[in-house]
Formats: structure tokens, C-alpha cells, sequence
């Protein structure tokens, strides 16, 4: 098996449908010549060509809907939004017409679309270009809401989410584009609604999400040595959400801590205690579940500022450690 970049494995991803599905096509501002804000779509022009990758006008609402109508009559789009922040701009094709379509028309409508964000902070993009929104969009029934943290991940995810039936919102952390990752170049498909368990362990469960992941497994690298086994779990998708494995391993840990890089007030971390909260694993805690989440500001342009915003390593061994007192 070979070792690709995340961006890479985004980019075979979308080639690999389009080349099986003629009604897949892509859409975005600056995807053609440009390759993109980030990349992906670099070389994809030269060989699909304009009608399958299609500059648009920088108008989000534009995209968003175009994709939207497109979808119910046929097509299986994929749009790219530059940053995530700009998914407000599109909130109203999104949620009021997207997610809606199929229930209103009573099924007969399928809305196959998926909208490609980057998203998170860390690279010095300030307030307007490093948000995490993503608890806005799981909150709107009909949406389904992706979170990839590897290279295999992205891949058999975002093929599944273009072969999906239903509005899929794919967010795409910045700082991973770079990360690489073991990737079968035969063709694979991870079902949405599958969590993944990225380090076994027996002490606590700490459930994190896209690039908290990564900072997750260091943190319970560094707990190893202090003989505290930490088990990571990756839900993936949010929605749907795999319920079944977060509730296994906080029954098999007794001790559970959530982490996200998005603000805390209201943020998905919420919806994860209250699942487990619910569930009879709540039986089996034997301390407080403990969330770890960005701080609840606007993102500083400072690299400083922004770091301290921004959870960290630490901040995970610190609620880890409280949990096991």
C-alpha cells in the first residue's frame, strides 16, 4: 500500500468517481486553472475539462443552489466552498431548500450533492477564515455531516458521500492537506455512520474529531509513560453518528473526555456527552465527563493568540488527567 497526502487522497477521490460516474462533476470558485484554494483540484481540469470542472462566480449562494437544483435533476455534484466560513453565505439554499427537498416532495426527490469545505484554524487566517461551524450544520435535519482526520479516511468517506442519495456537508481540516497516510489505490468505500477506534486502550476514552484527533493519539502517547491507557475514538461522521462504538468504549473505560477544536458553547462536544449521558453507559462513568474545546472567542490573527484559542496537546492530557482522579 502506498503513502499519499491527505489532499492527495481528496483528489483521487473525486477523480476516481468522475471517472465512474459520468453525472459527477465539480464546481467551485477557482477549482480550474487554479487548482483550487488548497490544491485539490489541481491537474483535474486538463482532465475532465470545463463542463465537469466548472469555475464559478465567487457567490456561495450561487454554488450552493446551483448544486442543490442540479442534484434533483440527475447530477451528482461536488461543490467546493474555499473556506467554511463562506457556508453561511449558502446557509439558506443549504438548509431551507437542500436539506429539506426530499422530505417535502415526499422522497420522490433525491438531492445527491456534497459540499467540500476546508475548514478549522491554524494557519493564521484570522476571525473570518479559521472557524469550526460544523455543529450549525449537524443541527439541521437532512444534512449529513462529515469529518475526515486521515488520508484512508477522506478517500472511502468523501466516494461515499458522493454516491450518497442526501446533502453531504465534507469538512476538510487545513492543517491536514499536508498529513500523509497508507491508501489502497484499489477502489474503497468507508459508510458514513462508521466510527473509527484509532488507538485501543483501557483506562479512558477520549472522543475527538478531525485534526484534535492527531493531538488526541500524541496526547495518550505521552500518558503511556505514565501507565494511563487512553483509547481515541474517531467518530468520523458526525451525522449520522455512531452512537453504538462511543457508548462501548466509555462502557469498557469508565472514564470519557471529548474534544473539538470548535467553540464549546454549543459546540458538537454537547451532543456527544448527552449521547453517552442517555445510554446505559452512563452506569459505568466513574468521573464527570470532561470537554475540551476551543475557547469561546473569535479566532485571533496573532499565532500566538490563535494557539492559545486553539486546543492543544496539553489541554488534553490535563482533562484526561482530572478525569482519573
Amino acid at each position: 500500500m502506498r503513502t499519499i497526502t491527505y489532499r492527495e487522497a481528496v483528489r483521487e477521490a473525486i477523480r476516481e468517481e468522475m471517472n465512474r460516474d459520468p453525472n459527477v462533476y465539480m464546481m467551485g470558485e477557482d477549482i480550474g486553472v487554479y487548482g483550487g484554494a488548497f490544491g485539490v483540484s489541481r491537474g483535474l481540469l486538463e482532465e475532465f475539462g470545463p463542463e465537469r470542472i466548472r469555475d464559478t462566480p465567487i457567490s456561495e449562494a450561487a454554488i450552493v443552489g446551483a448544486a442543490a437544483g442540479s442534484a434533483v435533476t440527475g447530477m451528482r455534484p461536488i461543490a467546493e466552498l474555499q473556506f467554511s466560513d463562506f457556508i453561511t453565505i449558502g446557509m439558506d439554499q443549504l438548509v431551507n431548500q437542500a436539506a429539506k427537498m426530499r422530505y417535502m416532495f415526499g422522497g420522490k426527490a433525491k438531492v445527491p450533492m456534497v459540499v467540500r469545505t476546508p475548514s478549522g484554524g491554524g494557519t493564521g487566517a484570522a476571525a473570518q477564515h479559521s472557524q469550526s461551524l460544523e455543529a450549525w450544520v449537524a443541527h439541521v435535519p437532512g444534512l449529513k455531516v462529515v469529518q475526515p482526520s486521515t488520508a484512508y479516511d477522506v478517500k472511502g468517506l468523501l466516494k461515499a458521500a458522493v454516491r450518497d442519495d442526501n446533502p453531504v456537508v465534507f469538512y476538510e481540516h487545513k492543517l491536514l492537506y499536508n498529513t500523509k497516510g497508507r491508501v489502497p489505490e484499489e477502489d474503497y468505500v468507508i459508510p458514513l455512520g462508521k466510527a473509527d477506534v484509532k488507538r485501543e486502550g483501557r483506562d479512558v476514552t477520549v472522543v475527538a474529531t478531525a485534526m484534535m484527533v492527531h493531538k488526541a493519539l500524541k496526547a495518550a502517547e505521552t500518558l503511556e509513560k505514565e501507565g494511563i491507557s487512553v483509547e481515541v475514538v474517531d467518530p468520523r461522521t458526525l451525522v449520522p453518528l455512531d452512537k453504538e462504538t462511543i457508548v462501548q468504549s466509555v462502557i469498557k473505560t469508565g472514564r470519557c473526555v471529548v474534544v473539538h477544536e470548535a467553540v464549546k458553547r454549543g459546540g458538537y462536544g454537547g451532543e456527544i456527552v448527552s449521547t453517552i449521558v442517555e445510554s446505559e453507559a452512563f452506569d459505568y462513568l466513574d468521573a464527570p465527563i470532561q470537554r475540551v474545546a476551543g475557547r469561546e472567542v473569535p479566532m485571533p490573527f496573532s499565532t500566538h493568540l490563535e494557539q492559545y484559542v486553539i486546543p492543544s496537546e496539553d489541554n488534553i492530557v490535563a482533562a484526561i488527567r482530572d478525569v482519573m482522579v
